[in-house]
């Protein structure tokens, strides 16, 4: 069977990927229906869908449940978050074992301090470059497969400068990253030159209410960009939605003005493969 880390390799090649939030496996299943090539998941939406801020309260354990919720039911190669790595060298260890041995195509561990907080937001503290890099080393020697992606994070941007960013980039993949994501860059002209600084396999995040304007993929790629996320937009989306919703019904006593914004019944089934009356086969992992 061919590892997804190399699947997802291949597509790179091919052109830019955009890789859409999933934090369960229905959200999953509507990403890979929909025509994209892969999926990726958030520390922070998984956090959020327990009602936990993104503070790096969500386990190993927990990312492990939904990885393997994700690439079963998207069939997708999947990118997942690790935070901070659940500790430090042996732990990050282990957590790529664990990712890659529940079936993630690759992960991203970021140069923050624990408790962690969303890239995007200030007030962040970031480990030494030279901790960074030992865990980046070790965990290149941890990977099962050459194929699985080891995605190193710096958030460098918004406690120091571009600059530094840059620095720390060209630095982690010469520790042995396969691809770096420069976090909370602010304008296109600095993504322009982090790439041009930091050449190789790069992600980009495209989160709103951030740090960065909207950019669509297509410039990102232009950039030199192989990857781009979409971690919380379906999530926002879907709260907002049901935020709505909630509030008609409280007021009214009635959804049925949403009923032409809800999916189906059978809109479901299609989604799932589900045919009532008929054995449902788990697709598994």
């Amino acid at each position: 069977m061919t590892h997804a880390g190399a699947i997802l390799r291949k597509k790179m090649a091919e052109g830019i990927v955009v890789c859409p939030g999933a934090w369960n496996g229905l959200v999953a299943a509507a990403i890979a229906k929909t025509g994209f090539e892969a999926c990726y998941i958030s520390g922070g939406a998984t956090a959020n869908a327990s009602g936990y801020p993104d503070i790096g309260l969500i386990s190993l354990t927990e990312m492990c449940r939904t990885i393997r919720e994700v690439t079963a039911a998207s069939n997708l190669p999947v990118i997942a978050d690790a935070d901070t790595g659940y500790g430090e060298i042996e732990s990050i260890s282990r957590t790529v074992v664990e990712y890659e041995i529940n079936g993630a195509a690759g992960m991203h561990i970021e140069d923050q301090e624990f408790p962690k907080r969303c890239g995007h937001l200030d007030g962040k503290t970031l480990v030494s470059q030279s901790n960074m890099i030992g865990k980046i080393a070790f965990a290149a020697k941890s990977k099962l497969h050459h194929d699985f992606l080891l995605i190193a994070r710096t958030d460098a941007r918004g406690t120091d400068s571009l600059d530094v960013a840059i620095k720390r980039g060209c630095a982690y993949r010469e520790a042995g990253a396969d691809m770096i994501f420069p976090e909370g860059l602010r304008s296109k002209d600095e993504f322009i030159t982090f790439a041009k600084e930091c050449p190789g396999l790069l992600l980009a995040n495209m989160t709103e209410f951030g740090k960065t304007p909207h950019i669509p993929a297509s410039e990102f790629e232009s950039f030199g960009y192989n990857l781009v996320i979409y971690p919380v937009t379906m999530q926002r989306v879907a709260m907002g939605a049901i935020t709505s919703c909630l509030a008609a019904l409280h007021d009214t006593g009635s959804a049925k003005d949403f009923e032409n914004q809800m999916q189906t019944r059978q809109e479901l089934y299609d989604l799932l493969d589900y045919v009532p009356g008929e054995p449902w086969k788990f697709k598994g992992t």
